[in-house]
């Protein structure tokens, strides 16, 4: 039986697989379908030849929750919320994208005003009932939601983070008066304070059950027709795996599902090899340069992520910065006559001009193509229009008073540059120095760009793995079950009731594990671990604080305070012991281990490793350059630049200076330290 990965992009459709009994490996990448991206997962099926009947596992990640949100492409959804709350989700915590621009348009509410409803209720800060909820109102509003064909709806009422109860009523009686609508509460999707971020998470949550309900639907239709009797598992942003069903309920949490993959990929490879615990994990596409930081062995996660400037999903997902520069970011210049790339992508419908689709802007792909770096066949998928690519790119070149190579080179730059600035605003903050680790390529088009992105940060090393071209559908197959549940408790640390707490704690344990073991996950296999947000008291965010998986007795109480002492300073580099540290939430993880892709040694495919030679252009000037097959080179074989390096779905650039070594593995390991010291 197979264990399948498949991550539905923006561009590509990727699949990789490895079979339970003898360990082989296949992948293949396909165009994703647009509208119906279900189709490009079974034509990716069908070019991997797996038959649905012979799947045990199938490990989905997509963008299909993220698309829609962007596009504001679902079903009107309708909010309920307290008197006086109506607009808490559409003015936001009035911050400022841009200080100094008078013009600035905040993004489209997740809901229109229209269906965003008050009613007269109110509990206080200690969940206490300071006005009980108007059933007459709460009855008028549900008549208005059915009369109105609303199929989704979420009620967000002020403090029901302590206290529930006016949400759960609210909910019986919209389910009463419109039966069969879906209704999501604020304090089941995420239990905690600051209602803009509850509000808002939870509006997100009841856009998205409609879109991805059916999109399940279709895709378990379509799957089961052909004989599919295995499990569908669904990549979560926090960097785990659920099952379908929860994943139908819980939308919220598949923001990042696809870029989730590559970080499980980065994590794997951290662990196999030993020697880089530190990576800062990236992912070139065709639309998108994803970018995140995985520290000994595990990436790094946030509840601050923003889906648009001041739109906030307060879900724990790992902290992945994407930008708009992939292989179909388009080339164009500006009102100032400057030559800029993306954040407009040509997407895979048309896609860059050299697929022959109807694109007829010149991308970042249509550039690599002109500079000689991508194979014009794409190692016999397609054949490439190189004649349409440099006219398109003549066009350009004519607007700003360049030579069409000149043009082409500078678009990379420019991709190059906007990449390194994503890496640099992930580490700067999280705090991190980029001399502590190595940068991982991820993405078809990964490895061509990363040489230049790591060389303007100072990262002297490159790590290329040999399935970096459909890393997030490898990192699927290597991501464990998981769940992460919270509760909100706030005290100042000294003063904490250890026994509600402990309650606490014990409560959300046993509603992971229950989660977990409806996935078909053994209770022995079953991994739980505890953390708490806290602060100091005064301070307005929180740091995330791991905490001992026992029940809690006062003498563990200065290990608790030390222990946010040394994560408040990693992450914000200062400490104090002037300020007392306080408790604001209570966490729990559980993790459902999964077996994971047996690695592979180098060099076994048995072929000659040098396909050949072609000119290449680096820094003004066109260099003849080896061109070597990835998967025939052998353990310890070593390439210098310029030359490429092409795998069945990605390849590598090495400008000149460039040495890399092959692992035991077969990922390529790029040394570019000497252009960091010559300047070359």
């Amino acid at each position: 039986m197979w264990r399948v990965g498949i991550d539905v992009g923006g561009t590509f459709t990727d699949l990789f697989a490895w079979n339970e009994a003898d360990g082989r490996q296949v992948s293949s990448k396909v165009l994703t379908t647009r509208p119906d991206r279900s189709l490009g997962v079974l034509n990716a099926l069908e070019a991997a030849d797996i038959a649905c009947d012979s799947i045990s596992f199938l490990m989905h990640g997509t963008t299909t929750a993220t698309n829609a949100l962007l596009e504001r492409n679902y079903p009107d959804p309708a909010m309920v919320t307290t008197v006086g709350f109506r607009d808490t989700i559409e003015i936001g915590r009035q911050h400022r994208e841009f200080l100094y621009d008078p013009y600035q348009v905040k993004p489209r509410p997740i809901i229109k005003r229209r269906y965003r409803y008050t009613i007269n209720e109110r509990m206080n800060v200690a969940g206490e009932t300071v006005r009980e909820l108007n059933e007459a109102e709460a009855r008028e509003i549900a008549r208005k939601i059915k009369a109105h064909g609303i199929k989704s709806v979420a009620v967000a009422f002020i403090n029901s983070y302590k206290n529930g109860a006016h949400e759960c009523a609210m909910r019986d009686i919209i389910q009463q008066e419109a039966p069969g609508t879906a209704v999501v509460l604020s304090h089941e999707t995420r239990p905690v304070f600051r209602e803009h971020g509850r509000f808002t998470t939870t509006a997100i949550r009841a856009a998205m059950i409609p879109v991805m309900q059916d999109y399940f639907e279709r895709l378990e239709n379509a799957l089961k027709t052909r004989g599919f009797k295995g499990s569908l598992l669904i990549l979560k942003s926090s960097g785990g795996i659920t099952g379908v069903d929860y994943a139908r309920q819980h939308p919220e949490e598949l923001i990042e599902s696809g870029p989730a993959g590559g970080v499980a990929y980065a994590a794997y490879l951290s662990k196999l090899l030993g020697q880089f615990p530190n990576i800062i994990h990236t992912d070139v596409g065709g639309t998108s340069f994803d970018v995140s930081i995985v520290e000994n062995g595990k990436g790094l996660i946030t509840r601050d992520h923003e889906i648009e400037w001041e739109i906030p999903c307060i879900v724990p997902m790992l902290d992945i910065h994407s930008v708009g520069a992939g292989g179909g970011s388009i080339g164009w210049m500006d009102e100032g006559g400057s030559l800029r790339a993306g954040p407009r992508s040509a997407g895979s419908s048309p896609g860059p001009v050299c697929y022959g689709l109807g694109g007829t802007e010149p991308a970042i792909t249509d550039a690599n193509l002109l500079l000689g770096r991508i194979e014009p066949t794409l190692g016999g998928k397609m054949q490439l229009d190189k004649a349409g690519a440099e006219a398109a790119m003549e066009r350009l070149a004519a607007q700003i008073g360049l030579s069409t190579i000149e043009t082409a080179d500078g678009l990379i730059r420019i991709a190059c540059e906007n990449m390194a600035q994503a890496v640099k605003k992930v580490l700067v903050s999280r705090g991190r120095d980029p001399r502590d680790f190595i940068l991982a390529s991820f993405g078809g088009a990964g490895a061509m760009h990363a040489c230049f992105v790591a060389e303007s940060m100072n990262i002297p090393k490159v790590i290329m793995p040999i399935h970096a071209g459909v890393a997030s559908a490898f990192g699927a197959t290597a991501m464990d079950l998981r769940q992460d549940l919270e509760a909100f408790y706030f005290s100042p640390v000294a003063d904490a009731d250890l026994d509600t707490v402990n309650r606490l704690f014990e409560d959300l344990e046993q509603r992971a594990v229950a989660l977990l073991l409806a996935d078909g996950i053994p209770r022995e296999r079953i991994e739980l671990s505890r953390s708490a947000q806290m602060r100091y008291v005064g301070q307005t965010y929180e740091v995330d604080t791991p905490l001992p998986s026992k029940v809690l007795v006062q003498a563990d109480i200065p290990h608790v305070i030390e222990t946010f002492h040394q994560c408040h300073e990693r992450e914000y580099g200062v400490s104090s012991n002037d300020f007392a540290p306080a408790l604001v939430a209570l966490g729990v993880t559980a993790i459902g281990k999964m077996a994971t892709p047996p690695p592979m040694p180098a060099g076994a495919s048995g072929k000659e490793p040098i396909k050949g030679e072609r000119q290449i252009y680096f820094n003004g000037a066109w260099h003849p350059s080896k061109v070597y097959d990835g998967h025939a080179l052998q353990t310890d074989a070593s390439v210098a630049g310029p030359c490429i390096v092409e795998y069945e779905h990605a390849c590598a650039v090495l400008p000149p200076n460039a040495v890399a070594t092959v692992d035991t593995y077969g990922n390529l390991i790029i040394d570019i330290s000497r252009n960091l010291t010559t300047g070359d």
